[in-house]
């Protein structure tokens, strides 16, 4: 059965540090593809400005081109309605026989129970969790060991180089008007400074 790895995410904007998480999944766990998931309406944003998910779509498309084991979806910016992970995951399991990896920060393991339909999450994918900075790693593994027991799965760890880069922090640079083309990949910089995004 193919192995496929799962990176949802806002992406506003994708940023170097996702390509090398995304990397480190597909040589960590041997996945055969990792598919980008650019979300279209999480209901954990309610009421924060996001970017119009075609042009994190865009961008997103545009970074990963030169990398064959990448590829993206744009199932959840033409759904209706709220993205939800459950859903996305059987829909990605509807479409092709696969082992899904769903890969996600420690933030939301530390979140999980906010979710919607977890035991669905559980059932439709194993769980991927690397660390993100201001995260301590005895809770996450407490937190990780909780949610396995109670729902008698397996979270797996990736291990990564602790990088300090956020969305957040590009967005306000570019707002303060920093340079941020070396957080970015090639071209995404370009499409932010001629669409003015992010000012």
């Amino acid at each position: 059965m193919k192995k496929k790895g799962i990176f949802g995410g806002t992406f506003d904007p994708i940023h170097i540090a996702h390509i090398y998480i995304a990397q480190e999944a597909v040589k960590q766990f041997s996945l055969e593809e990792l598919v980008f998931v650019p979300t279209g309406n999480p209901p954990h944003k309610n009421g924060k400005v996001i970017t119009d998910a075609i042009l994190r779509y865009e961008m997103a498309k545009m970074s990963i081109r030169n990398y064959k084991e990448f590829s993206i979806s744009d199932y959840e910016i033409l759904k209706k309605g709220y993205s939800y992970t459950y859903e996305t995951l059987q829909y990605f399991n509807s479409i092709e026989s696969s082992k899904l990896y769903f890969i996600t920060g420690a933030d939301c393991l530390m979140d999980i129970y906010h979710w919607k339909n977890i035991k669905e999450i559980f059932k439709n994918c194993t769980l991927v969790v690397f660390n993100r900075p201001g995260y301590n790693i005895e809770d996450i593994l407490v937190q990780k060991s909780k949610v396995e027991k109670e729902f008698q799965t397996e979270i797996l760890w990736l291990d990564l180089l602790n990088l300090d880069i956020s969305s957040t922090y590009i967005r306000e640079k570019i707002k303060e008007g920093i340079n941020m083309d070396y957080f970015l990949p090639s071209g995404v910089y370009n499409t932010i400074n001629t669409l003015g995004l992010y000012r």
